[in-house]
Formats: C-alpha cells, structure tokens, sequence
C-alpha cells in the first residue's frame, strides 16, 4: 500500500492540462481561464460624477455662492461645454464631469431657484468625482489560471473582453459495476441495491467544471465490463466503482490489464478506500474506486476532484484542507490515514469539528449530514476534545 500523499502524487502525473478553447463570455461561468484577460480601455473611461448635484469649479465651493446653471449632464448624454467661473452643471450620477469642473456637490447642499444655485452649508469635503481610470486602466491584466467567478465575468466584460480562452472541460465517464446493482427507480431484486455512488461522483464532477457521462451497469462479468468500458472511449478520466478489489467477482483489474491498462498503483494506506487503483487505458486516465458509497465518494473528495482541477491548468494540490479543534476526544488512529465524516460548528470564533460515531463505509446518511472530513493521520494516538486538527470541507 502507497500513502495518500504518494498516491496524489502519481495521480498527477496522469493529469496534464488537456488544452484550451474559446467560448463566449456569456459561458465563461465556472470555467478555468487559459489566457490572461487584457483591458482594452480605461475604466471608468472619464471623470464621471458619483452622486447626483452639481458639477463646479473649486473656486466657487463656499456656502453661500450663488451660480448660474448653464446645462445639464446625464449618464450616457455628456455636458459638450467649458463650466466657468460662477457656472454650474446639472449632473447625475455615472455622467462624465464637464470640462473646467473640479467637484460636485450633492443636490442636498443646494436651494435652486429657476437657472441659479445656491450653496449651502455645511459642505462636503469629498469631490464626489470618480477619476478616470480608478477601477482599472488598459493594459491591466487578469492572470491565469483562474477559474471564473460571476464577478470575475462582470469584470471582464467592463474591460471590454467578449471573449475567453479557457481550459477545455474534462470528460468524465463514471461506470458502476456488480450484479447487486439497479438504476434508481428500478425495482430491486430480493439481493440487489440501488446504484447510487455515481449520482454523487457526478454532481460532484459537473461542479469541478467536467462533462459527466454516466455509462450504463457493468455486470460482474468480462464481457459485460469489456462493452461498458469501450462506451468510455474518448473520455480524459474514467471513474469505475466497485469491482477493484480482490475477490472472485472484482474483475475490473483484471480486464483492463488485459485491455493493456498501464497501472500505477493498487492500494492505499487510508480508510474509506483502501483497494484504490489508477493507470493509464487506451488514452484514458483510469480511477477506479471503492463500491462502498461513503469510500467512493470520500476517494472522490481526496483524489478525483484535485485530478480533475489539474486537468483544467490549476495547480496540482491536494483538496484544501482548514484548521479546528476537536470537540469530542477520539480514539487511536491505525496504520492508515482516516478520513472520519464530522461536521463543522462556528462557535465563539472558534471552529468545533464534531466527528460522528457511526463511521461504517455503506452509511449514506451520516455522510449526507457531513460537511467535513477529519483526517486522522496514521498511527495518530487517542486525541482529548480540544486538540488541533485538520480537516477537509465537502
């Protein structure tokens, strides 16, 4: 058996970026940037007012200084004039300031009567004038890689960018495999289950930016595995579950070494997921993952989402991992690295993880209530409540 930090490691290594494609900028959400994104002008492009008032001179900012209103300037329709000394300009909010003006004051400082002002006081300090270029100037870069956020694609288009390059999205085909198994909505036979493990991995997938493809059961049989496994083709990453280990019915590592597969491991000092393996097939990244639902969808967590990020040009790292205290003690850790299912409370500024009690691997509903897993690292001793640890949220 390898340690999760080894097997990280050769996981990356079957994960190079796939490659870039243009897309407009009305589907860049999610998506990782390939190229930096280059302003093409000056924002704002003006001096534009941030309130609405009047434009002046700052030699006329004095209560009481009476001024003629000589026009007006709106958002999208400018003031074409030069403001004066003893002239003001009606403007509103996002219009550019008129030439020869150096501040606006809030129309709540001003008494109007017909086309004259007069200041009032107490006056502002503030010119209320956002500068050209105060936000970002042409040139200003957005640099790579960065997967894209709504604000990012607001920005992006406020620099005048319609459209993207961006990593190519992964293809993941995710087959289940055993005889045990039917399609939710199916009725089970007296010894059959529901096939729920690849609903999670693909949810999961699709919001890591991939292309899901669900391939149909493969039964507990060479032939039955060979057919699904050739409906893979094509995909980046192929994502097996079940069948990896090693009793008479796990076929999955015998087919496809016979199918040429290039294995680079096969086992892993952790729990949930021990019988873990992954290697090269036809093209393909191949991962194949435990048939026990919390196993896989754990090995989810720690290795097939940071695959799928490497894929897309992100840095190849480890899912990230945050820091709390325990807030119930726990027992001694084995020779294998535990990925216990918690959950995580903000209290007093401190962050609680509440590992739970039942951490059998077939129990969907204690993960469903999880937003954490503790990582118990190997040999660790019996830790008491308040211990540091370190933990990945899910």
């Amino acid at each position: 058996m390898i340690s999760v930090d080894e097997a990280l490691s050769r996981l990356f290594a079957l994960s190079a970026p796939l490659g870039s494609e243009t897309v407009p900028l009305r589907h860049g959400a999610g998506r990782v940037l390939a190229e930096p994104v280059v302003a093409g002008l000056d924002q704002p492009p003006f001096a534009a007012s941030a309130m609405d008032g009047y434009a002046i001179r700052e030699t006329d900012h004095r209560p009481g200084v009476r001024l003629n209103v000589i026009g007006e300037a709106a958002a999208g329709l400018g003031f074409s004039g030069t403001l004066s000394h003893g002239e003001a300009v009606r403007i509103f909010t996002g219009a550019p300031v008129p030439e020869g003006a150096d501040r606006v004051v809030l129309q709540e400082d001003v008494s109007r009567e017909g086309d004259r002002i007069t200041l009032t006081g107490p006056l502002e300090h503030g010119a209320n004038i956002r500068a050209a270029g105060q936000d970002f100037h042409a040139g200003d870069r957005i640099e790579v890689p960065r997967r894209l956020s709504a604000t990012d694609l607001a920005l992006i288009a406020a620099m005048n960018v319609a459209e993207l390059r961006v990593a190519r999205r992964p293809i993941v085909a995710i087959m289940a495999t055993g005889n045990e198994l039917v399609m939710p909505g199916e009725a089970p036979g007296p010894d059959q289950i529901i096939a729920s493990n690849g609903y999670a991995l693909a949810a999961m997938a699709e919001a890591e930016g991939a292309e899901v493809r669900m391939l149909p059961i493969a039964r507990d049989s060479e032939s039955s595995l060979r057919h699904t496994l050739a409906l893979a083709e094509g995909a980046d990453l192929i994502v097996t579950i079940g069948g990896a280990s090693v009793g008479d019915h796990d076929l999955v590592g015998k087919v496809t070494a016979d199918l040429g597969m290039e294995r680079s491991f096969y086992k892993i000092a952790m729990r949930p997921g021990k019988p873990l393996m992954a290697g090269r097939l036809a093209g393909s990244t191949l991962l194949g993952l435990p048939g026990n639902p919390v196993s896989s969808v754990v090995c989810g967590h720690v290795f097939m989402l940071p695959m799928l990020r490497a894929m897309q040009g992100l840095p190849a790292a480890p899912a990230p991992v945050r820091r709390g205290v325990l807030a119930a003690p726990v027992e001694a850790n084995g020779p294998r690295a535990h990925y216990m299912r918690a959950r995580v409370e903000q209290r007093d500024g401190a962050c609680l993880i509440h590992p739970f009690e039942q951490q059998d691997s077939a129990l969907l509903t204690v993960l469903a209530e999880a937003d954490a897993l503790l990582i118990r690292p190997v040999g660790d001793g019996p830790q008491p409540a308040g211990t540091a640890a370190e933990f990945i949220p899910i």
